[in-house]
């Protein structure tokens, strides 16, 4: 028989059929996907025609095209025809009434399809489909094949080609899972012509448009995507299924191999952003709880196994995910972990990822550190460009305003945070699911990220063609065994300020965590209002200074974001601060520099939520005046607590104080105190183009030492 399925040959099917009933990896997997199936069947079979968005008729449809997909290729491992009998009645129904239905009415940017409120669900309804197909196809009479793809498939790749030709071929995400869509239901009803747009573009030139375009130009040369974690997952799942289909139909093209192996680089790039806890950190439009669990991210776990590199990360993720892909390379993924014996967990070590796609536009930078214990702490600089690009697509609008953010983890858990999107997805009552109007108003603003608020404005002018044309600057970067370091600059995000960020982890002796030390400087000729934002999760134990609470609640202020925090208390500080909390079972110290007249504000999201639709969330807010100005902040995590046993130890951390001994744009230096007496200096180099080469000295009790690198501590 010449006719394959697309993702999974006959032979690879009766490989798979062996797993039946065992406790591997693919065992479970695949008993974990009967389990839906068979919890699905009961149902039965309905088309529904439109309904609202998020609402049940977009649920059923969705639910449709992944059982489906689940019927079709099951059928191939178990044999169980009550799979293929359901998989074809699915579709010969989705047939009869495919075309007779009008297209949908589309609340967003995205044009409608005719079952979907936009394109994007119908690419994706399209692409699981013609998988299912494939694999029943043989099972088929000459009539429904006919059927099948005259009433269905073949006039949604109409519907995608030339409809919404204006759409095909944009290089974005939705572009991806268009070009995916078309290019698989190609495949699977033979048609290679449109098979060949969904490769090369509309116009054939694989620059205009095209899978071959989306691979080239979508990432940065680290393989990184300009929207985010968040987005950049979702871009797997369509990436690799092509790709799968593309590397069994058509071989010669070389499709993982392209341009110095792409598909492996972006694949890395964002399995390497993941927290500790595989949680994905959430820059710019991003949900809070998207993980390296996702089906996208398991897919490419299990075909980077097989088909690039049989890494320990890998198998590591694996035993995260509890399962692998349901396909071959699931199976040799399954097998690595069977005999791999012990794994420490995956560890992707420090690292850079720049940003654009020549990488020249800014980027982000990751320390790490895993202790004895086998605990990772992790800070995340981010100083990319905005992710968003009206020119691309007017659906490309997910970027924040939030140069300069900083993300710590250690213990499990997040220690600061970024807000993420404001958005209840596929909550119908919640705006039908969709971002809600806080997401502009506040999730996307300055002060909703762990930055500085320049004069309570948020930066770019919370515009985003300003912000478009503006990144950062990467500074160093320094990964030693027991000194990191990572330093950026983002120029002119507020007219006539400069900043720069750095952020150093190290160990001290008798600290048992790493200590993180945050350099945060501006510079500017005029006066200004700084606003230093953290924004952390769990219960204020204590502080060093004196604030009042408010009786009565007011708004920080009434734009940029701050008409949504609530002003909860404050209090005034002349010469450092220091606020600590409990957050788990771990106690947490932010240790601050000051200058007099500075305040700090304790603030909660929640003001001008009429629907609430924002998360009560704490920020804490240092607040200085100055024109050039040091934020030199100390992060130290302490102690343990267990309220079960009613234990507590170390409630008090070791770092008493953090002055700012200059800083200039030459060097930055600033001496921490222990509580023991003992006191750490530390000395950052400011000047541009620095390398970790540069020599620079420090004056250390009485002594000078000379040593490489753009950072020293002593």
């Amino acid at each position: 028989m010449s006719y394959q399925p697309l993702l999974m040959s006959f032979e690879e099917a009766a490989q798979l059929r062996t797993h039946l009933n065992t406790d591997s990896l693919m065992g479970r997997s695949i008993a974990t996907e009967v389990a839906a199936l068979e919890a699905y069947l009961p149902i039965g079979i309905e088309i529904p025609g439109h309904g609202e968005a998020g609402g049940y008729e977009h649920n059923r449809h969705k639910q449709n095209y992944i059982h489906l997909d689940l019927a079709g290729r099951l059928y191939l491992i178990t044999e169980d025809e009550r799979y293929l009998e359901y998989a074809k009645t699915m579709l010969v129904e989705y047939a009869k009434v495919y075309t007779s239905f009008e297209l949908n009415t589309s609340r967003d940017s995205n044009p409608p399809g005719r079952i979907f409120h936009q394109t994007l669900n119908e690419n994706m309804w399209m692409l699981y489909a013609s998988c299912a197909y494939s694999c029943i196809r043989h099972k088929l009479t000459d009539a429904e094949i006919n059927l099948i793809e005259s009433d269905l498939f073949r006039p949604m790749i109409d519907l995608f080609v030339d409809t919404y030709a204006h759409d095909f071929d944009i290089v974005h995400n939705h572009g991806l899972w268009a070009v995916a869509g078309v290019g698989i239901c190609g495949y699977a009803i033979n048609d290679q012509a449109s098979v060949d747009k969904a490769l090369y573009g509309l116009k054939g030139d694989s620059v205009s448009g095209g899978f071959i375009a989306q691979l080239t130009q979508l990432f940065s040369p680290d393989g990184y995507y300009m929207e985010g974690p968040y987005y950049h997952r979702f871009s797997l799942r369509p990436i690799y299924l092509f790709a799968e289909a593309i590397e069994r139909r058509q071989p010669d093209i070389g499709i993982y191999e392209l341009k110095d192996q792409v598909i492996k680089t972006t694949t890395y790039a964002v399995m390497s952003t993941a927290f500790p806890n595989g949680v994905l950190p959430a820059l710019n439009d991003s949900s809070k709880t998207m993980d390296i669990k996702d089906e996208g991210v398991l897919i490419a776990t299990s075909v980077c196994f097989k088909r690039y590199a049989k890494d320990d990360n890998l198998m590591s993720m694996a035993v995260h995910q509890d399962k692998v892909w349901v396909h071959g390379s699931g199976a040799a993924l399954s097998d690595g972990v069977a005999n791999a014996g012990e794994l420490a967990g995956f560890n992707w070590g420090s690292l850079q990822h720049t940003d654009g796609a020549d990488g020249d536009r800014g980027g982000i930078s990751i320390l790490r550190h895993r202790d004895s214990n086998q605990d990772d702490s992790m800070a995340l600089l981010w100083y990319g460009q905005h992710g968003s690009d009206h020119k691309l697509h007017s659906a490309l609008d997910h970027g924040h305003f939030d140069g300069l953010h900083l993300s710590l983890f250690n213990h499990g858990q997040e220690v600061t945070h970024d807000y993420g999107f404001g958005r209840w997805v596929n909550v119908e009552p919640k705006f039908g699911g969709r971002y809600i109007p806080e997401n502009k108003s506040y999730a996307k603003q300055t002060v909703a990220h762990n930055t500085v608020v320049v004069d309570q404005q948020s930066q770019n002018a919370g515009d985003t063609a300003t912000a478009e044309a503006r990144w950062g600057e990467a500074h160093f970067f320094v990964a030693g065994e027991s000194q990191q370091g990572m330093s950026a600059f983002v120029r002119d995000y507020y007219p006539g300020v400069d900043q720069q960020r750095s952020v150093l982890m190290f160990n001290i002796e008798g600290i048992a965590k790493p200590v993180v030390l945050d350099l945060f400087r501006l510079s500017s000729q005029q006066q200004h209002t700084y606003d230093y934002v953290m924004h952390h999760s769990g219960q204020i134990i204590r502080t060093d200074f004196e604030y009042q609470t408010e009786s009565k609640l007011k708004p920080l202020g009434d734009k940029a974001g701050y008409q949504h925090l609530w002003n909860v208390a404050s209090g005034k500080v002349e010469a450092g601060s220091l606020v600590s909390w409990l957050h788990g079972q771990s106690y947490y110290s932010m240790v601050s520099s000051a200058v007099a007249g500075s305040e700090v504000i304790f603030a909660r999201t929640g003001a001008n939520d009429p629907d609430f639709n924002l998360r009560s969330e704490p920020a804490i807010i240092l607040r200085q005046q100055g024109k050039d100005h040091l934020f030199a902040t100390v992060y130290e995590t302490h102690g343990y607590f267990n309220e079960a046993i009613e234990a507590s130890t170390d409630a008090r951390g070791q770092v008493a104080s953090v002055t700012v001994l200059t800083h200039n744009d030459e060097a930055s230096a600033v001496a921490l105190k222990l509580t023991c007496g003992k006191q750490v200096q530390v000395l950052v180099c400011n000047k541009a183009g620095v390398t970790q080469d540069t020599q620079t000295s420090i004056s250390i009790n009485g002594e000078t030492i000379t040593f490489s690198g753009a950072m020293h501590i002593s």
